[in-house]
């Protein structure tokens, strides 16, 4: 995550911020599939093809100072949270909270507090719409949990993937991004909130808001999207150019989808989605190692010159011979 160096953290906190200008990302982003399921249907229903989840996962400093980024990978739910997931069908969690302001103090905090911030309600909903409001209350109270909790000038983006039976849910509020691999084809699952999108710069200019000739959210954000951060917004009820209201994307998965790549921007920001993808289907190919390949992409960004953190999820969807 690009913070602007004219933002209003301290010499001494920018000091060990490292500063770089904005990055556009390198490819166009592709169609966001739409959901394949009604409303009413329930996301536990049973389904002749249900994936077999294992994953690994990386992280690197890359040419900071510090490592910002912190992430969670939990492919049983039910071992950690059993009284929530009484369900038959599988249930996985997978986050990547890419911090900034000079300090991990917004991620690490959501990392430490997870089960009560995304997975506090008793009982976990069934049905997308549910899903959907669900997760957008948990955005909402881990944002007001971090203006309660950290410096006002800390902050993190938050892109979060549940996986039930066969069901995907996406949440996602910055610039990590979720890729689906479906028969050796990207599919991207997330929108990039950055000044590069259309409708995030619309709404933020109709709120007041503008951007700076390098691209900066009010000369000092690299995202319009992004839990914390609360110098930058408005009272609790108002309406703020920069706002934590996450934007979701859920669907059924099919046979043909490989795996889900889950990555901070600093993976994006030198790497195509395709190229992502081809990079870890030949790794499962050779080795069939989530988290080995997950090593490579990160490695593989490093090489690239990639200039932020640089975390990645590899989450396997069906065995591979």
């Amino acid at each position: 995550m690009i913070v602007s160096s004219e933002s209003m953290v301290s010499e001494a906190e920018m000091s060990i911020l490292g500063v770089h200008h904005l990055s556009v990302p390198k490819t166009p982003i592709l169609p966001i599939e739409k959901p394949f399921f009604s409303e009413s249907e329930s996301v536990v229903a049973s389904t002749e093809f249900v994936p077999t989840i294992r994953s690994g996962s990386h992280t690197d400093k890359g040419h900071r100072q510090f490592n910002e980024d912190e992430h969670i990978l939990i492919d049983h739910l039910s071992t950690q949270l059993p009284s929530l997931f009484l369900s038959p069908s599988p249930t996985s969690f997978y986050a990547v909270f890419d911090g900034h302001g000079g300090s991990n103090a917004a991620s690490s905090y959501l990392k430490q507090n997870y089960t009560k911030l995304f997975f506090q309600e008793a009982n976990f909903p069934q049905k997308p719409q549910e899903l959907e409001d669900y997760n957008r209350k948990a955005f909402l109270r881990a944002d007001q949990a971090l203006a309660d909790n950290v410096p006002a000038f800390c902050g993190t983006t938050a892109l979060t993937a549940i996986v039930i039976g066969k069901h995907l849910f996406i949440a996602n509020a910055g610039d990590s991004r979720a890729v689906l691999c479906r028969k050796g084809v990207s599919i991207q699952m997330s929108e990039d909130h950055r000044p590069t999108c259309l409708s995030e710069r619309k709404r933020v200019e109709d709120l007041g808001g503008y951007f700076d000739s390098d691209g900066y959210l009010n000369g000092d954000l690299g995202v319009t999207r992004a839990l914390g951060d609360w110098y930058m917004k408005f009272p609790i009820g108002s309406s703020s150019p920069l706002i934590a209201e996450p934007e979701f994307q859920h669907s059924v998965l099919m046979e043909d989808d490989e795996f889900l790549i889950v990555a901070c921007d600093g993976v994006w920001d030198v790497m195509s989605n395709q190229d992502a993808v081809r990079l870890v289907r030949g790794g499962l190919r050779s080795c069939n190692d989530p988290q080995q390949c997950a090593r490579e992409l990160v490695n593989e960004a490093v090489r690239l010159n990639a200039s932020d953190n640089l975390t990645c999820h590899c989450c396997v969807l069906h065995c591979w011979d």
